[in-house]
């Protein structure tokens, strides 16, 4: 990558110290380095003039900043309510308070350990917080060992491991067998059960709000494993309808029966017919714990008993309760059901950005008989990965037909091929976190499925919904807007793909805005792909100039006269130091 430490950044870069890793270009096979400046009417290049730089070179932020998370961060939440946790929801920052420098990594930073071992051990100098080593040292969530923080997979109601504990959910659940494959984790803490649900194929989408709990989401990616910042509050939830296969709550403390039953009335419209719903924690098992919980027995059994009240007129069925654990499950259709005491949503139930939560029911798809499964039945995993989802099968995916969905998927096993020509650790774990930031139907991370990596599949809350789509193939993915922060910490993303984002977003944001979070989001030694117009390249490439990433433009994989191309960037490895703030480039 290079050394960076006085490269004309202003005085205070000689602080910022940037040193040559692991070298990720021996692994490029980039071909020559195509230029097409020359050859396309790119007018932010040529205009400009001579005696002024030709793009803008970012400095480097306060060292304060190194775990900026723009839309929670915690002095703007400050000036919200606290009713519903719409404090702890999102608040981005408007036009003028966005940062325009690149986030730091802190000093020590090293690349985190190769999955499996992640799963395990994370560096210290990563995230170097200790609070949740005392805080949470008798449920085994995580212990500090010299330069390493260790996760033993314990939790709250599983201080003895994560192992144990799923394996008497999947004495109930069909973990085993494919059945079930998309999972929701709410209020994660560090992520120990999705990290473990993970030997059982299971994706869990993990999410817990940026609170006292230092750094917990943080914790689960450095981990390696899925997870983002976030909250059941007064909006929904940045998923589709009938997302997930199962959802649990492990003393998430999350209040079922307020607002009416509100919260499970959201777990109920992003959970699949015939899916489950664990609940472990609070009320139950009231009668060992009421003491210890400092309740009365008759204040846990009455909540216990509106919560099967509610799962009922959900049409949920309680299949299995026993110690601090209870199961539900969600009935294949309403042909059966009663639901009598809850009003039914109207409202479009995947129109779910910025949205406020009802007090309803999501209505289940029609049914023909009491056997048919609402929404369509779901083979089991992996054969769901590529077979025709019942969205599209049904015609509810404009433009989507089963011939053109197979079509999709032949078309980027091609480019999944290429991409592993161009750089041979994709597919590795070295790439173990990923992100599409305009997934489609999922066609990139099908292509890329692997043990040894996963990806956050993003539909932009511009483009087409597919996202339902994306979950019916057995993946998982997140509604976002890219002219806004994303919800997740720096650093925890190791390869991003961007196929013709920045087409998509060239006339709605500032473009050096995406990148910036871009940036803020990508692993030192982090690679980008970016598939779109060469002119719309032309503009990113001369952005990424001023931002520390070495880049490469490419012909596309069908050959030099397809007018599309592909950008390869490299960020480079460096970290903050004394000398980032302002008041030291003076």
């Amino acid at each position: 990558m290079g050394a960076w430490q006085r490269n004309g950044f202003g005085k205070g870069d000689s602080k910022p110290v940037t040193v040559a890793k692991n070298n990720i270009k021996c692994n490029l096979d980039l071909g020559p380095n195509l230029t097409f400046e020359s050859r396309h009417n790119f007018v932010e290049t040529v205009e400009l003039e001579p005696t002024k730089p030709k793009f803008e070179m970012f400095k480097p932020c306060d060292m304060k900043l190194s775990e900026y998370t723009p839309c929670q961060e915690q002095d703007r939440a400050m000036n919200f309510p606290r009713e519903n946790m719409v404090y702890r929801e999102r608040h981005c920052p408007p036009e003028g308070e966005k940062l325009r420098c690149l986030v730091p990594a802190p000093k020590g930073y090293t690349q985190p350990f190769p999955w499996p071992k992640s799963r395990d051990y994370v560096y210290y100098a990563n995230v170097p917080h200790k609070s949740l080593t005392v805080e949470k040292a008798n449920q085994n969530w995580v212990q500090f060992q010299g330069n390493v923080l260790k996760f033993p997979g314990g939790g709250t109601m599983f201080p003895q491991g994560a192992d144990a504990y799923i394996d008497e959910l999947a004495s109930v659940i069909p973990i085993k067998d494919g059945s079930v494959r998309t999972a929701l984790d709410t209020g994660c803490g560090v992520a120990s059960w999705g990290a473990y649900m993970l030997k059982r194929n299971v994706l869990a989408m993990s999410f817990a709000p940026r609170d006292n709990h230092e750094a917990q989401v943080q914790f689960a990616l450095e981990r390696g494993v899925p997870a983002v910042i976030g909250v059941l509050g007064s909006i929904n939830l940045p998923y589709p309808t009938r997302a997930f296969d199962m959802a649990q709550c492990s003393r998430c403390l999350i209040p079922w029966t307020a607002n009416d039953g509100m919260f499970l009335m959201e777990v109920d419209r992003v959970l699949r017919p015939g899916g489950y719903w664990v609940l472990s924690g609070p009320p139950i098992n009231w009668r060992t714990y009421y003491q210890t919980w400092k309740r009365t027995k008759e204040d846990l059994q009455a909540e216990q008993n509106s919560i099967e009240e509610l799962a009922e007129s959900l049409c949920w069925e309680k299949k299995y309760e026993k110690g601090d654990i209870a199961i539900f499950r969600k009935k294949d259709n309403d042909k059966s059901c009663k639901r009598k005491l809850v009003k039914t949503c109207e409202k479009e139930a995947d129109d779910v950005w910025y949205k406020e939560m009802d007090k309803c029911a999501t209505p289940f798809p029609e049914v023909e008989d009491s056997t048919e499964v609402a929404g369509g039945e779901l083979k089991k995993f992996p054969a769901r990965l590529f077979a025709v989802p019942p969205r599209i099968a049904k015609g509810s995916v404009d433009g989507v037909t089963p011939e053109s969905y197979q079509e999709d998927n032949k078309l980027w096993k091609k480019r999944i091929s290429n991409y592993k020509r161009i750089n041979h650790l994709i597919g590795t774990t070295r790439f173990r976190n990923v992100m599409d930031m305009n997934a489609g139907i999922g066609g990139f991370a099908a292509a890329l499925e692997s043990p040894r990596s996963w990806v956050m599949n993003v539909v932009p809350t511009i483009a087409d919904n597919t996202l339902g789509v994306v979950y019916e193939r057995g993946l998982i993915g997140i509604y976002h807007d890219w002219c806004e922060g994303f919800s997740t910490y720096p650093r925890t993303y190791d390869l991003i793909h961007a196929s013709e984002v920045f087409s998509l977003y060239e006339y709605k944001c500032n473009l050096e805005d995406i990148l910036l979070e871009m940036d803020r989001i990508l692993r030192p030694e982090g690679v980008v792909i970016f598939r779109d117009a060469v002119d719309v390249l032309n503009k990113v490439k001369l952005i990424t100039k001023g931002m520390r990433w070495d880049t490469k433009m490419m012909d596309h994989e069908d050959g030099p006269f397809v007018p599309k191309k592909i950008l390869v960037a490299t960020k480079q490895y460096w970290v903050g130091g004394e000398g980032n703030s302002p008041s030291n480039d003076e």
